[in-house]
């Protein structure tokens, strides 16, 4: 089957006995109250509530079909991908759409001189009392509290619009889902980093669970690879050769970084103990957005700053890295900050506006509720404007960080994806860490052991891994007494062995987006040869039904794996060993990045999105058939062979990977 239509809200016609009300349907509906959530009282009639309309952009249904057009190796358009203008042009939002809206919003007595169309194109935004609200939607806002946060929303049970509109909307805010600020493993904000760490030494602990891996000179051998993973262990695992000294400048890795900041004497340290090629003061070409700066000094550096780079750099050098370091402070480090999405500040900056000349693309999708708005008027807040359009994209941008599903409205997570669509339209290639927590969410979001439901039993897929334009890398790792000769397994690290918390690679089903069809096979192969013993449910309009744990017809994930284990760095001065996907994503973008260097050499392309090619020729892959991701009171899913939604399809086998897009136009 094909990708569909995103079905992502409840729709259904509204018995309303108000005037007009044949006309008007339920627009978004909310089936389920987290336990969480308290409802209070319901909103004065006269305060004011900022109402923002997000409207729909054009062609979007045809957004899949176009990304296969380019990215599938069967297709005669393989690898010719499209300009940016190309891109706008075909998806910006039409003036029908934004007269029809407009023009409902003027019939119902909204003042035109009150609404303001957004300079991005995709708000329609005004000001109007609760009261103005509520007749203008059919529905009534209430004021909810978070009980473990004491976070204060407003929110409304469902609303509704005329039926002429509802193809021309989006979503409305304030609305249906609630999200609170929680803290998501060692952050305070919904998109997290993952990844853990054991500190050698005097540094910041992440978990403290301290292990002594042995000197230095032992830990750089390939014998010693099942006690820590170093740049020769990765290069044997995955038979990546010394690089050629080639590095064409139109084809450094893109790296995203918020909250987490490098050290440069990080840096150093592990260049001088284990990359002595890798001259001193190596760092990253910075393309900072909306106020962030790096790097810190070292007692400041983050783990996951310095364990991208730290992989990466072997991999690839001298080809160079990107950093994309987005944010100020306010928004990226302040665990009371009121932006509770993500990435859509990073997007801004790539893709830019329809009202800034030359800028490609003219709808980001960002929400004026969810996501950072700049200027940022907290007193250490960046004071420009909200930067669009001021950088190239990369060739391939890895990932570490990320959410839940649950956590974001359904809405929110479409429009964000369809900027992946997009970027993959160009030939840029997105990977995502899978997430640390098997099946569940981590423990705290959502419930104590961060899985769904009543009964806090149902799995809970990740954001915005789900989105099918993405490639998700979950993590494997050389076991204790194996060698990197041997195949790996999948992470399954229980609590205290060695981290504080449990580790396995994030897998499962999607509840917004269904199967593409470019892992259809996969997945359905999956199901016959090693069907899992529990119960499941079709679709998010039958969420739980039944007692069904996972979505049965939803997109799987990951997509490939790559080691994720007691990897060796540096890290405020001191050797750590530290896991999660978020080692194993640098490690599969860098092996891209270097395929995308040897076809920039022969005169071909980028490689763009990779998931079409990859699930056609799982052959150029290491088939992974051993370990599982736990979660919910289950032993999760297991890796078996073929694609899994542990593993994917595999780790990279670069002399095989390499063979299959060279031979692609």
């Amino acid at each position: 089957m094909r990708l569909k239509a995103f079905a992502v809200v409840v729709f259904a016609a509204s018995s309303c006995a108000a005037p007009h009300a044949a006309t008007r349907t339920i627009h978004e509906k909310r089936d389920y109250t987290p336990s969480d959530w308290v409802k209070l009282d319901r909103i004065s009639a006269a305060a004011t509530i900022p109402v923002r309309v997000g409207l729909t952009q054009s062609n979007l249904e045809r957004g899949y079909d176009f990304l296969m057009d380019v990215s599938h190796p069967a297709s005669t358009n393989y690898a010719k991908h499209w300009t940016a203008e190309e891109v706008a042009d075909m998806f910006a939002p039409s003036d029908e759409t934004v007269a029809t809206v407009r023009e409902w919003l003027i019939d119902s007595g909204i003042p035109a001189e009150r609404i303001t169309h957004s300079d991005n194109k995709g708000w329609l935004a005004f000001d109007v009392s609760a009261q103005e609200a509520e007749n203008l939607l059919h529905t009534e806002y209430y004021v909810y509290e978070h009980t473990s946060y004491g976070h204060i929303e407003t929110a409304c049970d469902q609303y509704q619009v005329p039926k002429h509109v509802q193809e021309h909307i989006d979503y409305i805010t304030p609305g249906v889902r609630l999200a609170a600020p929680v803290k998501r493993g060692h952050s305070q904000r919904d998109k997290s980093k993952r990844g853990f760490g054991m500190t050698m030494g005097d540094g910041i602990p992440a978990p403290p669970k301290s292990r002594t891996p042995g000197p230095i000179k032992l830990l750089n051998e390939l014998e010693s690879c099942d006690i820590a993973i170093t740049p020769i262990c990765v290069a044997a695992l995955y038979e990546v050769p010394p690089t050629l000294g080639q590095a064409d400048p139109s084809n450094s890795l893109g790296i995203f970084e918020e909250g987490d900041f490098y050290a440069q004497k990080d840096l150093n340290l592990f260049f001088a103990n284990f990359t002595p090629y890798i001259p001193k003061g190596t760092h990253p070409i910075p393309a900072f957005i909306d106020g962030a700066e790096a790097p810190v000094p070292v007692k400041d550096a983050g783990g996951e700053s310095d364990l991208d780079f730290q992989l990466a750099y072997p991999l690839i050098y001298p080809q160079t890295i990107t950093l994309y370091q987005t944010d100020d402070l306010n928004f990226a480090t302040n665990p009371n900050s009121t932006s509770l999405g993500g990435f859509n500040t990073f997007l801004d900056a790539l893709d830019g506006v329809s009202t800034i000349p030359s800028k490609p693309f003219g709808e980001t999708g960002d929400d004026p509720v969810l996501d950072p708005t700049y200027p940022d008027p907290a007193p250490d807040g960046y004071k420009g404007q909200l930067q669009c359009g001021v950088y190239k994209p990369t060739n391939v941008i890895s990932v570490s960080y990320g959410g839940q599903e649950f956590d974001l409205p359904a809405y929110y997570q479409e429009r964000q994806c369809n900027e992946f669509m997009k970027l993959g339209l160009q030939g840029h290639s997105i990977f995502y860490a899978s997430g640390d927590d098997g099946v569940a969410g981590p423990p705290g979001d959502d419930s104590k052991n961060g899985c769904l439901g009543k009964n806090h039993n149902i799995f809970s897929p990740a954001w915005p891994n789900s989105c099918p334009y993405l490639t998700n890398v979950g993590a494997t790792k050389v076991y204790p007494n194996k060698t990197v000769f041997e195949p790996e397994c999948a992470v399954v690290d229980p609590i205290n062995e060695p981290y504080s918390v449990a580790f396995s690679s994030g897998g499962g089903f999607s509840n917004i987006y269904p199967i593409p069809s470019y892992q259809a096979d996969a997945v359905a192969k999956f199901f016959a040869d090693y069907n899992p013993p529990y119960k499941y449910y079709s679709g998010n309009a039958s969420f739980g039904k039944n007692g069904g744990v996972y979505n049965r017809i939803g997109r799987g994930y990951p997509d490939v794996a790559a080691n994720g284990d007691n990897i060796a760095v540096y890290n405020a001065g001191n050797f750590t060993l530290e896991g999660g996907t978020s080692a194993s994503t640098p490690i599969f973008s860098s092996i891209v990045n270097r395929i995308n260097e040897e076809r920039l050499q022969i005169g071909k392309k980028p490689i763009g999105f990779v998931n079409p090619a990859l699930y056609s020729h799982p052959e150029v892959l290491n088939d992974i058939t051993c370990g599982s991701n736990p979660g919910c009171g289950t032993n999760g899913f297991e890796a078996v062979p073929g694609w899994d939604p542990v593993s994917g399809l595999g780790t990279p086998n670069f002399p095989r990977m390499l063979a299959l897009f060279l031979s692609l136009p």
